[in-house]
């Protein structure tokens, strides 16, 4: 994929000009990063958009969208999309992004004008929606998360967006619900991608995720992606089912990303292809 001339090098290729300091705890905290393959049938990327409210205070809905065509993702989940209070109104001009970049909206929202569940939205280029569920999350805070059977041109692949929440042991409980939710919809040889701001940079035994690894081969962190001027935690994921259907995750760092929100994106080349050719496996973690 070819970045805007004015775009840097993803942040994850480039040598850092940050001090010695900074590029050890972006070492330690961030693990390795995987280059983008360029073999792949599909781009798919993960965006905490923080109700539109880049690094500089601005409310500025046009910046996230042309963050969004610098994606150039088919499939796309978006977290913090709608108000937080009130009537939950969707924060971005849909139509309009959809005539710029191709992707529609899939009708998530229970609210007239929302974009999605809980501020979780997704879009998607070229794909009709199969099965939807929206999933309550537990916790201490209002959380959700969004699970969708998509059928593209390269077949059905389901997605589950997620926003998980900030203290620990409420993501372990959320993680299950979400874990429950997939094996309730069955099909284990479907693709499926879980993707979102999981709220998480550790691994192992300390990570909150950890329940997922009888399902997930949990490895160190990708990219880190935030905050979005000085990238140091890995709080935004994306697994993939079955093993060899990512091919490789960045970080989307541009100088448009990084002002645009406090989270940069996180994108990932997908295979479909790898799963005819694969028996089903537990699923990975790229990055």
């Amino acid at each position: 994929m070819t970045s805007p001339p004015n775009s840097r090098p993803p942040a994850i290729l480039r040598i850092p000009a940050a001090p010695r300091l900074i590029s050890a705890l972006r070492r330690r905290l961030g693990g390795p990063a995987g280059m983008l393959s360029a073999e792949g049938m599909l781009t798919v990327a993960t965006y905490n958009v923080h109700k539109c409210i880049g690094t500089d205070k601005r409310f500025d809905p046009d910046r996230i969208c042309r963050v969004i065509e610098e994606l150039d993702a088919d499939i796309l989940a978006l977290q913090e999309a709608d108000r937080r209070f009130g009537r939950r109104d969707g924060l971005l001009d849909m139509a309009a992004l959809e005539r710029r970049t191709g992707l529609s909206m899939i009708s998530l929202s229970v609210a007239p004008k929302g974009h999605g569940w809980h501020g979780n939205a997704l879009l998607a280029r070229g794909a009709k929606p199969l099965r939807i569920r929206r999933i309550v999350l537990p916790g201490g805070e209002p959380r959700g998360a969004v699970m969708v059977d998509l059928q593209l041109p390269a077949g059905v692949i389901r997605v589950v967006g997620a926003h998980l929440g900030l203290l620990g042991r409420h993501r372990a409980k959320q993680v299950d619900a979400i874990l429950e939710a997939v094996a309730e919809a069955g099909q284990d040889d479907t693709p499926t991608l879980l993707m979102g701001d999981l709220n998480e940079w550790r691994h192992g035994a300390r990570s909150s995720l950890r329940g997922l690894d009888p399902f997930f081969t949990l490895g160190r962190p990708g990219p880190a992606t935030f905050p979005s001027r000085l990238p140091l935690l890995t709080l935004d994921r994306i697994f993939g089912h079955p093993r060899g259907i990512i091919l490789g995750t960045a970080a989307h760092d541009t100088p448009l990303a990084r002002i645009a929100s406090d989270h940069l994106p996180l994108k990932a080349r997908l295979d479909l292809g790898a799963v005819a050719a694969t028996a089903p496996l537990p699923l990975a973690e790229a990055g």
